[in-house]
């Protein structure tokens, strides 16, 4: 689990098969390296990779066809363009994002890049089976980053989010131009809450009904 707030840039490169190198560039490398050990869990541009083999300023990790497949690690382009690093959530940890789990639902792109006096205006379009779980001041993880969505138009099914300086110069998003892909993660408590309007609360009596409804939150006190 990881929180969206990047720690480090870095690069990523094949070293054969599912093999990948991936090098700090960032000044703040030594953030991830004091504490990093064989097996741990580090986001690489918000996909959850395991660290296989440490490096004097990286490691090594294994990303499988699927992951290469489903993601944006698995295009040519990745290859030349720099990475979010963010080691794995600590018990006791402070909690400046949102809860991000490195499972990537899908591939969104850049749609535009605006500067404004105080953040960069930026709009991404997500694919149908994102979009679903993207609501206006909700939490999205793109490239790893948690943001904050400020806008979202479902017809066109893009969204947009207001980043901040620091961010902008510190990830990935500066390297973006329109009609690049991005990794996008959606808010884990979007998918539960979907989970359970669908599928019923399994904890009910079956002769009483499964479906959550109006009446059923009103008699729960939530109404």
């Amino acid at each position: 689990m990881f929180t969206g707030l990047i720690q480090a840039l870095g690069t990523m490169k094949p070293l054969g098969g599912d093999s990948w190198q991936i090098s700090f560039i960032s000044h703040s490398l030594d953030v991830i390296l004091q504490d990093l050990a064989y097996g741990d869990s580090v986001a690489v541009d918000g996909v959850c990779l395991t660290v296989e083999k440490i490096l004097n300023n990286g490691f090594v990790a294994t990303a499988s066809p699927e992951t290469l497949r489903k993601t944006t690690l698995g295009q040519e382009s990745m290859q030349t363009r720099y990475v979010n690093l963010e080691t794995s959530l600590r018990v006791g940890s402070k909690i400046g994002g949102h809860f991000v789990m490195g499972h990537v639902d899908g591939i969104g792109e850049l749609v535009s890049a605006q500067q404004t006096a105080t953040s960069w205006e930026m709009t991404f379009s997500a694919p149908s089976h994102v979009a679903r779980y993207i609501v206006p001041k909700g939490s999205i993880a793109i490239n790893g980053i948690s943001l904050t969505v400020a806008e979202y138009n479902p017809e066109a099914m893009q969204f947009q989010v207001a980043v901040i300086p620091l961010t902008y110069a510190e990830t990935n998003l500066s390297q973006l131009i329109p009609g690049n892909s991005v990794n996008l993660e959606g808010d884990i408590l979007g998918k539960y809450v979907e989970k359970f309007l669908t599928s019923g609360n399994p904890q009910r009596n079956v002769d009483e009904g499964n479906a959550i409804t109006p009446a059923f939150l009103a008699e729960n006190g939530y109404l």
